[in-house]
């Protein structure tokens, strides 16, 4: 893939979560791998969305992060990414938001239990919630601590982060991830749905139990990995 066809495809997922409702002004971002060439791309720091470019997208190494391509400064939010990827070795698409109902649940410091087929169809299991930074690690190395504090809770967890495909930062918001760039953005979309089904469903049962086996598997399963038989055939 050449960089200016991935600078593409970012700029495309990045308009797509306006499109979609997820941001306001400039909050949020969204980033996608080339990791056969070695590089990311993100959009850069403080651009209105109304005004970002294919050729405002930021070009950097996975390995240590420097710019390759681009005049503009990257998002805070690079070294959070560029965590992500480094840990997560198939995913090729991240996006943050902070869209309002799931960034209520991280606020609240909870995470999102699944409570219907919504959810399970997306998402097996729970979307958890990460510990709070710690002062020094808010204090150096903010955004790099944020995809760490993201990785310690998937590892101490056993969680697949292909199965569970997003996070809550706690005190902070949401960040969802795919394989592409564009199922990155589809997985935000889907984390910020099933937050407001959440949010919605305490209110009409506060004692609503979570979906468990059979139905939860069933569900994520019959749409992803090798016994998936939903939607059309490839």
């Amino acid at each position: 893939m050449a960089h200016a066809e991935l600078k593409e495809r970012v700029w495309r997922v990045n308009q797509g979560l306006v499109d979609a409702g997820l941001v306001l002004l400039t909050w949020g971002n969204a980033s996608g791998a080339d990791r056969q060439a070695g590089v990311m791309a993100i959009k850069p720091s403080g651009v209105p969305y109304a005004t970002l470019r294919p050729e405002h997208i930021i070009v950097l190494s996975l390995e240590d992060g420097r710019v390759i391509e681009g005049d503009g400064r990257p998002s805070s939010d690079t070294s959070t990414h560029l965590c992500l990827y480094q840990a997560f070795a198939d995913v090729g698409g991240v996006v943050h938001t902070h869209s309002f109902h799931a960034t209520s649940f991280a606020q609240a410091g909870r995470e999102i239990p699944c409570l219907g087929t919504t959810h399970a169809d997306h998402f097996c299991g729970t979307i958890p919630v990460t510990r709070a930074l710690r002062p020094e690690e808010i204090e150096s190395a903010y955004e790099l601590n944020t995809g760490r504090v993201i990785v310690e809770c998937f590892r101490e967890r056993n969680l697949d982060p292909s199965h569970v495909p997003g996070v809550l930062v706690r005190h902070h918001a949401p960040f969802a991830w795919g394989p592409t760039p564009e199922q990155a953005q589809e997985n935000a979309i889907v984390l910020e749905a099933v937050a407001q089904l959440a949010l919605e469903t305490y209110a009409l049962q506060p004692a609503v139990v979570a979906v468990t086996e059979p139905l939860l598997p069933k569900h994520f399963f019959r749409k992803h990995g090798p016994g998936a038989y939903y939607g059309p055939k490839a």
